[in-house]
């Protein structure tokens, strides 16, 4: 199997020195600098819109069969796993970047660096896996469609766009937590909320006329025709939140609220930005139950492509 020259493409990690900056929300991302693995790195035109790529979507996909089979790099023995089943591993993550970029996988898929992929040594191509930064709890989804990485002490590569989410670009890895998900597994935003989500038509803007049908059972009517409205929050600020992202510097946090509040009008004054424990926390709410939560985090998603999750204080 001629895998060697496409198999490392995920051989090293990509560490990150040195400044730049890029247009639009997303300041401050590595650009150049020593370190790198060969010519790899960021690339010149860096997507404004990086932190609202959504994560990869778990779908039952056959497996890609000649990446089941053994094969060899740098002298050591692989056997992929043939049959997707639960796994969960901790280790290094790393990054993979221009160099790759539009070259194709180990699968025969086109590289996106700005997409939410990843490479793994034995697990079935393609998979899905969370993946969470254990040093800020950040996690996303990603889909593995290469093999890799093949650098000492790294578990997966991720994709330009998945360690930017995650909070690891400027340290060229991190230490994560991965776990396989597939099209049935309750993301888990809502693993506390087991009802299902309240389609988006029954979310009614403030001012829009508050005829639309409710068309969940899952849900109080009257809550979601409150959806579009003002809630007081209590005296001790407690109630359910929706939580928009996560950054490590408030200029960050308010220049993603800024772009949600151009974009969602609807949400702008109930958008504010939390310091806690470090982070900067952007979060729409208080909501008057999570139902109605649920149903404006699917209106979120459809227009911006941003997934909240639910969170309360």
């Amino acid at each position: 199997m001629c895998v060697a020259a496409t198999l490392a493409a995920c051989s090293s990690a990509p560490p990150s020195k040195g400044g730049g900056s890029v247009s639009g929300a997303i300041p401050n991302l590595p650009r150049s600098g020593g370190g790198y693995y060969k010519d790899d790195g960021p690339g010149d035109d860096v997507p404004a819109d990086l932190h609202a790529i959504p994560d990869a979507v778990p779908r039952d996909e056959p497996v890609h069969r000649a990446s089941t089979r053994p094969y060899t790099v740098f002298g050591k023995d692989y056997a992929p796993m043939a049959v997707r089943d639960d796994f969960r591993e901790r280790g290094r993550a790393s990054w993979y970047g221009r160099k790759f970029h539009g070259k194709k996988t180990s699968i025969g898929e086109t590289y996106d660096m700005y997409a939410m992929t990843g490479a793994h040594k034995t697990l079935p191509l393609p998979s899905y896996v969370r993946v969470t930064n254990v040093a800020n709890g950040n996690s996303v989804i990603v889909r593995l469609n290469d093999r890799g990485p093949f650098h000492s002490g790294r578990i997966i590569d991720l994709s330009y766009a998945a360690a930017y989410k995650l909070g690891y670009l400027g340290h060229g890895s991190a230490e994560v937590e991965i776990e396989t998900v597939g099209p049935d597994d309750v993301p888990a935003q809502f693993v506390a909320e087991s009802a299902p989500p309240t389609p988006v038509a029954a979310v009614v803007p403030e001012a829009a006329p508050l005829a639309l049908p409710v068309q969940s059972s899952a849900a109080d009517p009257a809550a979601i025709l409150n959806a579009g409205r003002e809630v007081e929050p209590s005296a001790t600020g407690e109630g359910v939140y929706l939580q928009l992202g996560a950054f490590q510097n408030r200029e960050n946090a308010e220049g993603f609220r800024g772009h949600v509040a151009a974009e969602l009008d609807w949400l702008r004054e109930r958008l504010s930005v939390l310091d806690h424990d470090g982070r900067y926390r952007l979060q729409a709410g208080p909501y008057v139950s999570a139902a109605v939560a649920r149903a404006v985090a699917a209106r979120i998603a459809d227009a911006l492509d941003v997934q909240a999750f639910l969170v309360s204080r």
